[in-house]
């Protein structure tokens, strides 16, 4: 299946002439990521907000502790990748329901890392195997030929985000650059 039009215009090794292109967003990636990201996301949550009255946000977290406990607040924002105020918002709600607690680090005073409580635990060990299930079901159509590559196209486009951005930055500064003030 080739990619569509705009999608493989824009594609490496092709030229990119037009600075004006039309953003199709049916075929432009971050879009159809985030919509997919949502749809897989907000099937799930529905169960796990009516069971454990959990939001996207505060399972997230959860799993990335249940992990990785230990973790600081920052470190979540910076595994996740989620926004500082939500994640800040979240570990508020988790620790206000007693499914998150402050640990103390000796070595550094200042850092406060998280961990699942007894409670969270007990959340976790019944969210996540509803969400294997889940992702079982997404997957069930992919044989493991077609799994291996979806996994390593996904690794190579998280692999490709930095660069990404220092070229969108680069270009931004070059449109400021060139664009009169008035």
């Amino acid at each position: 299946m080739s990619p569509p039009q705009s999608a493989a215009a824009n594609a490496p090794g092709r030229p990119n002439d037009d600075v004006s292109a039309e953003l199709v967003l049916e075929s432009f990636l971050p879009y159809r990521l985030s919509v997919l990201s949502n749809r897989v996301s907000q099937a799930i949550a529905r169960i796990y907000a009516e069971r454990f009255d959990l939001s996207v946000t505060e399972w997230r977290l959860m799993a990335v502790l249940g992990r990785y406990p230990g973790l600081t607040a920052g470190e979540l924002v910076e595994r996740t990748a989620m926004d500082k105020v939500a994640v800040s918002r979240a570990v508020a709600g988790l620790m206000g329901s007693g499914r998150v607690e402050r640990g103390s680090d000796e070595r550094d005073r200042r850092r406060v890392p998280l961990k699942l409580s007894a409670a969270g635990h007990a959340v976790y060990a019944q969210v996540a195997p509803l969400a294997l299930e889940y992702e079982r079901a997404l997957l069930a159509g992919l044989d493991a030929a077609e799994y291996a590559q979806f996994d390593a196209l996904l690794g190579r486009l998280l692999d490709a985000t930095a660069s990404a951005e220092d070229s969108l930055r680069s270009a931004a500064l070059r449109s400021a650059m060139s664009t009169p003030r008035t």
